[in-house]
């Protein structure tokens, strides 16, 4: 009897899906209608991800406010300095990344296919801008 269980449950499983299909094919969509069921899916897709996304915006939002006056500080006392740096570098591309040395010191080394870099100087003493 036990052998005769499994394979009938095994069965009916399988053909249950078959039973549950409708007979009738579904009708076509007319030109106009098949692009208006594509709006609304993608609407409804749209809509459900600004559902999902709603508390993690909703939290951004609260850390933008909250770290804004600070990045404002920062931005208006380093901004000059930042300035003065990327006058000083032709293109970031043409260095290799940083290297930090034992006693704490920073090497940024131009890589080796890099053109030429014109060192700007000062006209009256002759001495490197730093």
């Amino acid at each position: 009897m036990k052998q005769m269980f499994i394979p009938v449950v095994a069965l009916s499983l399988l053909a249950s899906p078959l039973l549950a299909q409708d007979s009738a094919p579904a009708p076509e969509p007319e030109i106009g209608e098949g692009l208006n069921l594509m709006e609304e899916g993608a609407k409804l897709l749209l809509r459900g991800l600004l559902s999902e996304m709603d508390p993690a915006i909703s939290e951004l939002q609260e850390f933008a406010e909250e770290i804004g006056p600070r990045m404002q500080l920062f931005a208006d006392e380093m901004g000059p300095a930042f300035a003065e740096l990327m006058a000083q570098v032709d293109d970031f591309a043409h260095y290799a990344p940083p290297e930090f040395l034992p006693n704490g010191d920073i090497i940024i080394r131009r890589r080796a296919g890099a053109p030429p870099f014109d060192v700007p100087m000062d006209d009256e003493t002759g001495e490197v801008e730093l």
